[in-house]
């Protein structure tokens, strides 16, 4: 018997300890509801655990970004149903114009309402924003990120939805991003400017001239042309005629055109005069004459009208080359940018830029803008200043089809935002989903078995009270050794 060391005591004693630090850290497990409270719980499973936590937090993350997304499409849409409303309006009035029961007057009045609805479209297009962000105006192009990771995104560009770019605005003066004043240039103006990212402060000029159009014979057959100055066309074009039908005496009575080569054919309105038939075709008078057989043909180049605009500074010190414009151009850079002094110029009305010989649009640079693309270009913001010209009869019934058009294209941005908003409601419901399972798995790994360890912490419990009862007899053990020393 010794008692220097109580070997007995001291295994009940690491016994009793153990038993302590399992209940502990099972009361532990059981307050908090977690089975991994630190990294020592269990090494690996921490690890997947914080993984996974960071997958679910950047899924749930993602779904918001998807609503927000949503809510952004929705608030475009919402705009575009009232541009929608408006262009129906203003085919509407384009239909009742377009009967001559009304007078000048009439036509006057149906003109004023065209023009204040070109210019709520306009308004609408410049004013609907979300989060600051302008969404009709053009220059949106956006990015949405709707996943957890890197990279997982879909992007969407909105086009401009003003009345110039839908074609229902008769001109559109600068506005925005610049102070306009013209000279020798009222009607038409310098249509839809955008000032270059580093254009230096200044006061520039565009410098339009018109050139006068002209109408040439190549070789042919039986061709004569009135009219050489005539041709109002947006493009240099080459057209082939041909006739269809003649009378007796061989002169043409119906002919076709065709400004593909010959692949398709147009009819066109003969009238029978001496010599042949004649037709007026986009201002030009062409006479044809059969003289062999029915379908001679004969291919005439026409040049079209155009214009060249030339970006000079305040001292007429041109900067870059001139460039030439035609009517049916959608936009043209002039400047120069590798000095960054460029101006685009986006237009559907350079034709009626002539009229004079040279005419200044006169502009004075200014830093800010309406609408701020991502890429870091600033576009004006367009003022439409009067609609689709309703008039006259014939322009009210071309103010139709214009109007159709605009329909049209009101129709795709809105049907290409509802299908975006349809797919972004699916990546929300694909999001909670893989959120939803994801985070089970997690739990796995991390949370308790709350039944399991109320067993282990009753055990350990159990164990611990019967080691200090065991603890407390180790103890007496060593009393023996009185025994002996009475002896």
């Amino acid at each position: 018997m010794r008692i220097n060391h109580n070997i007995t005591s001291l295994n009940t004693y690491r016994q009793l300890s153990t038993n302590n630090e399992n209940t502990s850290k099972s009361i532990e497990k059981l307050s908090s509801g977690l089975r991994i409270n630190r990294a020592g719980d269990d090494a690996a499973g921490l690890a997947i655990s914080e993984k996974m936590r960071g997958q679910i937090r950047g899924l749930d993350q993602a779904s918001r970004n998807s609503q927000d997304a949503i809510s952004m499409i929705q608030t475009a849409e919402g705009a575009l149903n009232e541009t929608h409303s408006i262009l129906q309006r203003m085919r509407e009035l384009a239909v009742q114009s377009s009967t001559d029961t009304n007078t000048a007057d009439d036509r006057s009045k149906i003109q004023s309402e065209v023009d204040q609805l070109a210019k709520e479209i306009t308004r609408i297009s410049n004013t609907t924003e979300f989060n600051t962000q302008n969404l009709l105006a053009g220059g949106l192009n956006d990015t949405f990120h709707i996943g957890a990771n890197a990279g997982q995104s879909i992007g969407l560009a909105v086009n401009a939805m003003d009345a110039f770019s839908l074609g229902v605005a008769a001109n559109v003066n600068v506005a925005g991003a610049f102070n306009a004043s013209t000279t020798g240039l009222t009607a038409a103006g310098v249509t839809n400017a955008g000032l270059g990212r580093g254009l230096v402060a200044d006061t520039y000029k565009i410098v339009v001239t018109a050139n006068a159009s002209t109408a040439t014979q190549t070789a042919g057959q039986a061709a004569t042309f009135t009219g050489a100055n005539a041709f109002t066309g947006a493009r240099n074009e080459s057209a082939t005629f041909k006739v269809t039908a003649v009378n007796v005496g061989n002169q043409a009575t119906a002919a076709q055109v065709s400004t593909d080569g010959g692949t398709t054919w147009t009819a066109v309105n003969t009238t029978q005069v001496a010599g042949g038939g004649e037709f007026v075709y986009k201002g030009v008078t062409v006479q044809l004459t059969a003289t062999t057989a029915v379908g001679n043909q004969v291919s005439v180049d026409f040049a079209a009208k155009n214009n060249t605009l030339q970006l000079q500074t305040s001292g007429a010190v041109n900067i870059g080359s001139a460039a030439t414009v035609y009517s049916d151009m959608q936009d043209v850079t002039i400047g120069n940018a590798a000095t960054a002094q460029t101006m685009k110029i986006s237009s559907s009305s350079f034709g009626s830029l002539g009229g004079a010989a040279t005419a200044t649009q006169v502009v004075n640079a200014q830093a800010s803008s309406a609408a701020t693309t991502n890429a870091g270009t600033v576009t004006a913001q367009a003022v439409a200043q009067a609609g689709v010209d309703v008039s006259t009869q014939s322009s009210a019934n071309t103010a139709i089809t214009t109007v159709d058009s605009a329909i049209k294209k009101v129709s795709e941005e809105r049907s290409k935002l509802g299908a975006y908003q349809n797919r972004l409601e699916h990546t929300i419901a694909n999001l909670n989903t893989s959120s939803e399972n994801l985070t089970a798995s997690e739990s796995r790994v991390r949370d308790v078995d709350m039944a399991k360890e109320v067993m282990n912490q009753t055990k350990n419990n159990i164990l611990a009270q019967a080691a200090q009862a065991m603890l407390a007899q180790a103890n007496q053990q060593p009393q023996g050794v009185l025994q002996l020393l009475r002896g």
